[in-house]
């Protein structure tokens, strides 16, 4: 039964449960330069290893979206768990990049099981109309907040112990997210008799719906431009950025290197995200949600765009990293709710799991070519401008989304 009010167990497990996915997963990037010395490999071997996370998140999203509301949300979180956790502690061991690249299929799936496309969907059924948005916005939040210690975590852990002991803490700390199942209800699945449509035709009408492939053709560059930055941008930062004065107030904090700002930007973005999340989730209660999407990417171009331009400096790698941060998931609650919004909210999780998989191979593209094109020319400058070009896009597919509720078209006499 949905609640009228926001704060229930419900909101805030599920909650707990994306802080610790996303704290551990947005630390990928922090482990690049570690693992390439270690192991003398050229960037972009370990780069393919985050790209096929990336990916492999993707797939086993509508999947375990479609196991979540078969057999019911705990058992996809367990089994979530467990894979993010084994996947995880099964790398530390890994000594080649073909070993390491086929481990994170088993870390993407998990965390896939453990993510946004079980989450979400939890929390909306669980959550009445008027606060559905907020709601969803407060979830997505929840990750940024994990986000933010994340990668600190990473860079604080690897200055005592090797990557690979990191790998294996952050194994077990993967199953604490079994501690919340409890907040989520009983989790059963719907009977028969509460389906007005199975599965496979909701999934038809939502693919042969214009609308339906545009939300998911523009959710493309979210995924490259976020999957990008996570796995890049610590190593970006530490290699182009400007030195750290002396003096500043960066290195009045403690931030002294530009490794040590690389991993601090990841946590500025997940922090600004703190609000930007909910606050795209209280305006998508109130305004078109397509038309917060597009304007909420166009910003996003805009923002890359000029840092790209300008020298990168210590100043402007915190400026960029807060205003990116406030315009980084806040197209999660909003892209969300407009899957529940159009198509309901009995196979939200499945449906919005196919949409994810578009913003997973986004990430792929973004996480692979970074290296890839890194390893060609020695920077990311060509990378960078395509995330550019890919963001404007969104912008635009948005703008002719049919936002109003899916109504079966009339059969032709």
């Amino acid at each position: 039964m949905p609640h009228s009010r926001i704060l229930t167990p419900v909101l805030i497990g599920g909650s707990l449960i994306l802080l610790i996915n996303f704290a551990l997963r947005a630390s990928f990037g922090v482990f690049q330069i570690p693992i390439a010395q270690d192991f003398g490999w050229p960037r972009a071997e370990f780069s393919l290893a985050i790209a096929i996370q990336n990916l492999a998140w993707g797939i086993g999203q509508p999947i375990f979206g479609a196991m979540a509301e078969r057999w019911g949300d705990r058992w996809a979180i367990i089994v979530g768990a467990i894979l993010y956790s084994s996947g995880l502690i099964l790398t530390a061991f890994a000594t080649t990049p073909a070993s390491i690249q086929l481990l994170e299929i088993i870390v993407g799936f998990g965390i896939a099981g453990t993510g946004f496309g079980v989450i979400l969907a939890v929390v909306g059924r669980a959550t009445s109309d008027d606060n559905r948005s907020l709601a969803l916005g407060i979830a997505t939040a929840a990750g940024s907040a994990g986000q933010v210690f994340g990668a600190p975590l990473a860079e604080g852990l690897l200055a005592f112990y090797p990557w690979q002991s990191v790998f294996i803490i952050f194994g077990v700390i993967v199953l604490s997210t079994m501690l919340f199942l409890p907040m989520l209800g009983d989790g059963r699945p719907a009977t028969p008799s509460q389906l007005e449509d199975s599965m496979g035709t909701v999934l038809r009408r939502a693919f042969r719906d214009p609308s339906f492939m545009m939300i998911f053709a523009g959710f493309f560059s979210c995924g490259y431009q976020l999957g990008f930055i996570t796995a890049h941008f610590p190593a970006m930062i530490t290699e182009m950025c400007g030195p750290i004065d002396p003096a500043g107030m960066l290195a009045g904090l403690g931030i002294t290197t530009t490794s040590a700002l690389g991993a601090i930007a990841i946590s500025l973005i997940g922090l600004a995200n703190i609000g930007g999340a909910i606050l795209a989730g209280y305006l998508g209660k109130r305004y078109t949600k397509k038309y917060l999407l597009a304007g909420i990417y166009t910003l996003r171009t805009i923002a890359a765009a000029a840092f790209i331009l300008t020298p990168m400096t210590p100043a402007t790698v915190v400026v960029f990293s807060l205003v990116m941060g406030g315009l980084w998931l806040a197209t999660v609650p909003l892209t969300s709710g407009l899957v529940a919004y159009i198509y309901g909210l009995r196979y939200m999780g499945t449906l919005y799991g196919f949409v994810f998989l578009s913003h997973q191979l986004g990430s792929f593209m973004g996480v692979w070519l970074g290296g890839k094109l890194y390893d060609a020319s020695g920077d990311y400058f060509l990378v960078w401008w395509i995330g550019v070009g890919i963001g404007a896009f969104s912008a635009l597919i948005h703008l002719p989304v049919r936002e109003a509720p899916y109504r079966i078209p009339a059969p032709a006499i």
